[in-house]
C-alpha cells in the first residue's frame, strides 16, 4: 500500500496486519516503533559507520537490511525468508540488491550454519501475528549463541502482554546461554497495561547499554531499556523451555496491531 503523506512510502500488510514500511528515498527512515529500536541495537553495536555481518531472521520488506546498507556501507548481509511469494512481491515492487536472500525455514538455517558467522543476528520472524514454536526454544538459543561472533549481539521482536508467559521463558531461554541479557519495550507494555513488542537482546559481550537506553528514550514513544534486578523479577523464576514443550508467542488480542 502506497502513503500518502510520504512520495515512495510503502506499508507491506500481511492479513490485514502491518508487517513492514519502506521509504524507497530514505532508507534511514524506521517508521515502526520496534523496527526502530532494532535499529538502535544495530547502531551501538559497532562503532558508527562500521561495516557488520548481519543476518536477518525474517525479511518483510527488508527495512532493516536497507537501513544497515545505509547506515553500515560495506556490511555483509544474509536475509533468510520462508515465504517464497513475500519475496517474489518485494523484489518485484521494492527492489533491494544490498543483501543475499534465502528462501529457507530460519530454524533449518541456523542449525546448518557455521559457528561464529555473524556480528548481529536479528530474528523478526512472525507466522502471521505470532512467533512460531521452532523460534522460541532453549535449543534455538543455544544455535544462535553458536551462530554469533564472541562480541556479537542477538536481537529478536517479540511480542506479549501480562502476565507474560511467553517473554518471561524467552529470557528464560536466553539467560540460561548468554552471559548478557535485556529487554527494550514502552513502560505501557512493561508495566502490562497493553500488548505489545519488546525487543530481547543477548550477548556474549555486554552491549552498549547506555547509548541504547539514550536512543530509545529519545523516540517519539520512549521505550525503557531493562536488565539486572529489574530483567530477574520480569523472569521471576520461569524456567527455560525445550523444543519438546515449546509454542508460539500467544495470539494478539482483536486489533493490536491492525490498520484501518
Amino acid at each position: 500500500m502506497p502513503d500518502v503523506d510520504r512520495e515512495r512510502g510503502w506499508l507491506l500488510t500481511l492479513d490485514g496486519a502491518p508487517q513492514s514500511y519502506v521509504d524507497l528515498d530514505d532508507p534511514g527512515h524506521l517508521e515502526f516503533e520496534y523496527a526502530r529500536r532494532l535499529g538502535h541495537v544495530l547502531d551501538v553495536a559497532a562503532p558508527e559507520g562500521d561495516p557488520l555481518d548481519v543476518v536477518h531472521l525474517g525479511g518483510g520488506a527488508l527495512t532493516l537490511p536497507r537501513y544497515v546498507a545505509h547506515t553500515r556501507p560495506g556490511s555483509r548481509q544474509l536475509v533468510v525468508e520462508f515465504d517464497r511469494g513475500l519475496v517474489e512481491l518485494v523484489r518485484e515492487h521494492l527492489p533491494f540488491d544490498g543483501a543475499e536472500v534465502l528462501v529457507r525455514d530460519a530454524r533449518a538455517w541456523i542449525e546448518d550454519a557455521p559457528g561464529a558467522a555473524a556480528d548481529v543476528i536479528v530474528a523478526d520472524v512472525f507466522g502471521g501475528s505470532r512467533v512460531p514454536a521452532q523460534l522460541t526454544s532453549l535449543e534455538y538459543a543455544r544455535q544462535a549463541a553458536r551462530v554469533l561472533r564472541p562480541g556479537g549481539v542477538y536481537a529478536a521482536n517479540l511480542a506479549d502482554g501480562a502476565p507474560f508467559g511467553f517473554l518471561r521463558s524467552q529470557l528464560a531461554n536466553f539467560t540460561a546461554v548468554f552471559p548478557h541479557v535485556a529487554l527494550v519495550a514502552e513502560p505501557a507494555v512493561l508495566r502490562g497495561r497493553r500488548f505489545g513488542n519488546a525487543v530481547l537482546l543477548a550477548g556474549h559481550r555486554e552491549p552498549d547499554l547506555a547509548a541504547l537506553a539514550r536512543r530509545c528514550a529519545a523516540d517519539a514513544f520512549p521505550a525503557r531499556v531493562e536488565d539486572g534486578e529489574a530483567l530477574s523479577r520480569l523472569t521471576a523464576g520461569a524456567p527455560p523451555v525445550r523444543d519438546a514443550d515449546a509454542v508460539p508467542s500467544p495470539q494478539p488480542p482483536d486489533g493490536a496491531f491492525r490498520i484501518g
